[in-house]
């Protein structure tokens, strides 16, 4: 089910569509990454057939066809459009997930202290500089480039971007060019986001793809000594995505973390 909500921030009012599948049980927040709202959807489906869950996957504005308005051009206030989403659709014993940018987004949401969330999963995020571990530059990367990076298998995700019809490449490069302004001028960081994360008190598993190439385990791994009894779990057999690539292996990690911590209040 697809809707889309008007949210007003001080910044200003935007509208945010909000894809939800299944309509019980535990409720999940899912935040997709560069690759657009694609990357989680089909993910957000299978953990509402297999488990009893209500899962909220949020087009990131500016990605999938929607829009931007041009005061939201950050991934702090974008963390604060989605507070607001929260509260506006008075959802509670929130579990909140987020993949690459949306992992960082789910960071800086946390690190609000929203009482709306009950615990935070960070899978492959990016968000903080690591010595010796960067990120890796994707923005000038082809297809074939950028699956090599971001698959253990990258053979079984083949893109043939000549397959395209033309509203779907002008969807991708919109995508391409929301990434670019949130990901700002520090190429997919933000050198103050690690004082943010010393302030987040939500039960928080941060999960990592073994194989990711754009952002390594060692990253990973700093990023859950960043936050504060942060648990963290490497994920073998698979790459940047793990939602995608091994949707099976992944989905009782995130349920699992999410039902050791949800504080059972009613469900709307």
């Amino acid at each position: 089910m697809t809707s889309t909500y008007a949210l007003t921030l001080e910044q200003g009012t935007l509208d945010v569509t909000v894809e939800q599948s299944g309509d019980r049980g535990h409720t999940f927040l899912f935040l997709h990454g560069g690759g657009g709202p694609q990357t989680v959807l089909p993910f957000a489906e299978l953990l509402a057939e297999q488990r009893p869950a209500r899962v909220f996957t949020p087009y990131h504005p500016g990605f999938g066809g929607t829009e931007r308005p041009d005061w939201l051009t950050d991934v702090q206030t974008l963390a604060q459009v989605y507070a607001h989403l929260l509260d506006t659709l008075d959802l509670r014993d929130v579990a909140v997930v987020g993949n690459s940018i949306g992992g960082w987004i789910a960071a800086e949401l946390a690190a609000l202290g929203s009482d709306r969330i009950s615990s935070v999963t960070i899978v492959n995020a990016v968000g903080i500089r690591v010595d010796g571990h960067p990120i890796a530059e994707t923005f000038g990367l082809t297809p074939i480039e950028l699956s090599r990076l971001s698959f253990h298998d990258p053979a079984k995700f083949r893109f043939d971007p000549g397959a395209l019809d033309d509203g779907q490449r002008a969807v991708l490069a919109a995508n391409r060019a929301a990434l670019e302004v949130y990901a700002g001028a520090n190429d997919m960081a933000d050198p103050t986001l690690s004082e943010r994360l010393a302030k987040i008190d939500h039960p928080t598993l941060v999960a990592w793809g073994a194989s990711d190439q754009v952002v390594d385990a060692d990253y990973g791994r700093a990023y859950a000594q960043a936050i504060p009894g942060a648990e963290f779990r490497l994920l073998a057999g698979t790459g940047h995505m793990p939602q995608v690539e091994t949707p099976e292996q992944f989905l009782p990690v995130v349920w699992d973390f999410a039902e050791a911590h949800a504080t059972h209040r009613p469900h709307n």
